[in-house]
């Protein structure tokens, strides 16, 4: 009898233990991020610092684009998704803030003599009713028009800030990343695409800002309102975060989160929350 109770109470010990152990699992300082393909560069950088400064954590940041992250949210498959465009009306229900904003450039190939568009310039390109540079004082090529996919958040704030009832033509080149769209660029001519202005000057070879009715693709220039291309990065979840991830998401609000992606070329100004 005492054998059996010895064996019984050592029975539950192991439970305890092991429940305990499992409990700490499930407290640990892990969770996903996803979404955004513009937001991702910045939140990987933020990430990186914030694991260094608490090694217990890990951050994994994933990209997507904006409406696969917000999608993520919903189904309860990420904590945070990053979207670079502005919720839906059926997406108003989640939680989100502002955490910088970011301005749109229109990047072209340093050889390309064009240096300035208007934003109406810029929607007939696009819709392809001009569709070679000599007709906006380029010289005599075609127009390489390249554009993100549908569900990205560039493509979705270039469409709401350029292309008002008009269409993106469907012989544009679409490309799935903001990396990939530079690259192209990079490498052609005639090519004309869009990207977040915080990756102007990433990669190996360069690419041209145009100045959009006279004024320069800049931090400032959003900053002061000068720069009309512009949109807000957000977090999205399901409620307002608590615990590992809200201490997250303080360190991106505190200065040294603000001085990071002000360093990498973003404008860290935070929204109003929706609790």
């Amino acid at each position: 009898m005492r054998r059996s109770l010895t064996i019984l109470i050592v029975m539950m010990l192991s439970v305890f233990f092991t429940a305990s152990c499992s409990g700490q699992a499930n407290d640990s300082h892990s969770f996903v991020v996803t979404g955004s393909t513009s937001v991702q560069p910045y939140v990987e950088k933020l990430a990186e610092v914030y694991e260094r400064q608490h090694p217990d954590y890990i951050i994994d940041v994933q990209g997507g684009g904006s409406s696969a992250g917000i999608q993520a949210v919903q189904s309860g498959i990420a904590e945070i998704g990053m979207s670079s465009r502005n919720l839906k009306d059926e997406e108003k229900h989640l939680w989100s803030i502002e955490i910088a904003k970011d301005g749109l450039a229109i990047i072209v190939n340093p050889n390309n003599p064009v240096k300035d568009l208007s934003i109406e310039d810029l929607r007939r390109i696009y819709a392809a009713e001009y569709v070679n540079w000599n007709q906006l004082g380029g010289q005599d090529a075609k127009i390489h028009i390249v554009t993100r996919e549908e569900g990205s958040g560039t493509r979705g704030a270039f469409e709401d800030l350029v292309m008002g009832d008009l269409r993106i033509t469907p012989r544009a080149i679409v490309l799935n990343s903001n990396g990939a769209v530079r690259q192209l660029v990079a490498d052609d001519n005639s090519a004309i695409g869009y990207i977040s202005l915080g990756l102007v000057e990433t990669g190996e070879r360069p690419v041209k800002a145009l100045r959009m009715n006279g004024v320069a693709a800049s931090a400032n220039n959003v900053q002061n309102g000068d720069y009309a291309l512009f949109r807000s990065f957000l977090f999205v979840a399901q409620e307002k975060p608590t615990g590992n991830v809200m201490h997250f998401i303080d360190f991106i609000r505190s200065p040294e989160g603000q001085k990071i992606m002000s360093d990498e070329g973003l404008i860290p100004e935070f929204g109003i929350q929706n609790d």
